[in-house]
C-alpha cells in the first residue's frame, strides 16, 4: 500500500491535499467552530479537562498509522483521511461494472449518494451523544480512555462524512453538515435519523453490547460503501474501518471480561446454576441470564438497521454501483445479479420460510447474513469462556423474528426460537426475553466510577493486555481536578 502521510499544517489534519483545495479548506474551517461546540456541549460530560491516552492517525499505513500520548479531547486533531487511491480500480458490481470508477458524484445519483453519505455522517456524533454520561460510571481508567477513544474517532468519522459533502455536493452539502451537528440522539423534536441511534446507553454493558452489535452493524455498512464506485466514498470507508475495528474489540473484550468476571465470583462461591439469580447479582457480578437478555435487546435493535430484508432503494443502490455487498470483489458471481436468485426469510401463510427471491432485492437480506455469521463469531468466542469456567451455560442470537420493529416482522410476535406467539402470550414473557426495569436498576446499581489505576469495578476482569502494550496500573486518564 502506498504510505502516505497525515498533514498538520492546518487546522484540519488531512490527506486530500486541503492546502491547494481553498474552498473546501474554507468551508471546513468554517464549520469547525460549530463542531467543538457541539463537543463540549454533547461529547464526554466532566471530561473536557482531562488528559486522556488516545491514539491519533499519522498516517494511513495500516501497520502504523497511529501515535499514542496524552491530549485533551477537544484539542484531538480530528481530521479527514483517505485511503490511498488504487491505480485504475474499476466499478465492482451494477450496471456499470468494470467501468473506470468515478472521482466526481454522477449526476444521476446525486441525490442517492447524499442521502446514503448523510446518513452514515448522522450515526456518529450519535453514538457520542449516546454514551456521554459513561465516563462518570467507568469500571476502570482502561475502560473511561477506551469509551473515549471510541468518541474521538466517531467525531472523526462525521468529519469524513462532512468533507464528502462539503467538496462534492455544494450548498446542498453545506446544508447537511449543518443539520448534522443540530440533531440530538433521543430528541423528540430533531431526533437522530435512525431508531437504534435514539436508543439511551444507560450504563457499561449496554455500552459493550453497542459496540459489539451496532458497531458490527456499521463495519457491514462501511464495508458496502467501500466498495462504491464513487472513488472518495470507497477510499474513506477503507480508513474508516482501521479504527471501526477498536470500536468492535472494546464490545467484544468488555462483554467477554464481564461474562469471565461473573463465571469466576460464581466458582468462588460454589453456585453452579446460573439460574440463582439473586445469589449470583448479591456477588457484586451480572448475572448470565441479565446478559442474555441484553443480547436479545442489542441484537434485535441492530436489525433493524439492515432495514427490509427486501429492499429496491437498495437494489437501486446497487445498480448504480453506489453501494454493494460485504467483500464484493471476493463474491464469486457476475456482480450484476441480472438473474441470480437469495433465499429470504418470510412468513408464508403464518408460518416462517425460506423463500428464494431476486438477489438484486435481496440485498439487504445477504448483508444481515453476513453480519449474523460475524456475530455468532463473537458469541462462539464468549461461550468459551463460560465453557472454560465450567458453569453449563450458552449464549444464543435470538430468531431474526423476535422483536423486530422494521422488515418482514415487524407486525408480528415471536420468541427467541422463532415461534410466532400471541400478544398475551408476548406480554406474559417479555421479561423473560428483554431487560425489565428492574434488571436495568440492578446493572445501574453496580455502575460505581473506579479511577484507581490498576483497579477494577466488582463486576468486570482486567484485560489480558493493556492498551500500547502499557502496564496494568498504568494512569490511561489523568482526570482534572
Amino acid at each position: 500500500m502506498n504510505i502516505q502521510n497525515v498533514d498538520y499544517s492546518t487546522k484540519i489534519p488531512n490527506n486530500v491535499g486541503l492546502t491547494e483545495d481553498r474552498a473546501v479548506l474554507k468551508a471546513l474551517e468554517g464549520w469547525h467552530p460549530g463542531f467543538i461546540d457541539w463537543w463540549k456541549h454533547m461529547g464526554p460530560d466532566g471530561f473536557q479537562e482531562s488528559l486522556v491516552y488516545l491514539r491519533t492517525a499519522v498516517s494511513v499505513d495500516p501497520k502504523g498509522w497511529a501515535k499514542f500520548d496524552y491530549v485533551k479531547m477537544p484539542d484531538y486533531r480530528w481530521g479527514v483521511l483517505l485511503a490511498p487511491a488504487e491505480e485504475d480500480r474499476k466499478i465492482p458490481f451494477g450496471r456499470h461494472f468494470g467501468e473506470p470508477v468515478w472521482q466526481e458524484v454522477p449526476g444521476e445519483y446525486r441525490a442517492m449518494l447524499r442521502r446514503l453519505i448523510t446518513i452514515q455522517g448522522d450515526t456518529e456524533p450519535a453514538s457520542v451523544e449516546q454514551q456521554r454520561y459513561l465516563g462518570k460510571t467507568a469500571p476502570s481508567l482502561y475502560d473511561m480512555r477506551n469509551v473515549f477513544q471510541v468518541n474521538v474517532e466517531e467525531g472523526r468519522h462525521l468529519w469524513a462524512m462532512v468533507y464528502l459533502l462539503q467538496k462534492y455536493f455544494g450548498r446542498d452539502g453545506r446544508e447537511e453538515a449543518e443539520e448534522l451537528l443540530k440533531r440530538r440522539s433521543g430528541d423528540p423534536d430533531k431526533p437522530r435519523m435512525l431508531g437504534a441511534f435514539n436508543e439511551e446507553t444507560p450504563d457499561w454493558l449496554s455500552f459493550h453490547m453497542f459496540t459489539f452489535f451496532t458497531d458490527r452493524d456499521g463495519k457491514m455498512q462501511l464495508e458496502s460503501l467501500a466498495q462504491s464506485g464513487f472513488d472518495p466514498l470507497s477510499r474513506t470507508c477503507r480508513f474508516m474501518l482501521t479504527e471501526e475495528a477498536h470500536h468492535m474489540f472494546v464490545g467484544e473484550t468488555g462483554i467477554g471480561r464481564t461474562l469471565q468476571r461473573t463465571c469466576e465470583a460464581m466458582k468462588a462461591a460454589g453456585i453452579e446454576d446460573p439460574n440463582e439469580i439473586e445469589m449470583v447479582r448479591a456477588l457484586g457480578v451480572i448475572d448470565l441470564p441479565t446478559m442474555k437478555k441484553k443480547l436479545n435487546l442489542h441484537y434485535s435493535l441492530s436489525l433493524d438497521l439492515f432495514g427490509s430484508e427486501v429492499s429496491t432503494n437498495a437494489a437501486n443502490a446497487f445498480n448504480a454501483g453506489i453501494k454493494g455487498r460485504y467483500q464484493e470483489t471476493k463474491i464469486d458471481d457476475d456482480h450484476r445479479l441480472d438473474s441470480s436468485t437469495y433465499p429470504v426469510l418470510k412468513l408464508v401463510d403464518g408460518v416462517i420460510k425460506r423463500v428464494d427471491e431476486p438477489a438484486l432485492t435481496a440485498i439487504n437480506m445477504r448483508l444481515r447474513d453476513d453480519y449474523t455469521a460475524d456475530c455468532q463469531r463473537g458469541l462462539d468466542r464468549w461461550n468459551k469462556i463460560i465453557e472454560r469456567s465450567g458453569i453449563s451455560h450458552r449464549l444464543e442470537l435470538p430468531n431474526v423474528a423476535f422483536h423486530r420493529q422494521i422488515g418482514e416482522f415487524r407486525d408480528i410476535k415471536a420468541d427467541p426460537d422463532g415461534n410466532l406467539i400471541d400478544e398475551t402470550t408476548w406480554n406474559r414473557n417479555k421479561e423473560k426475553w428483554l431487560p425489565s426495569g428492574d434488571d436495568g436498576e440492578f446493572i445501574k446499581s453496580l455502575m460505581k466510577q473506579v479511577v484507581e489505576p490498576g483497579k477494577f469495578a466488582s463486576w468486570i476482569a482486567p484485560p489480558r493486555v493493556g492498551i500500547d502494550n502499557k502496564p496494568g496500573d498504568f494512569e490511561y486518564v489523568k482526570i482534572a481536578v
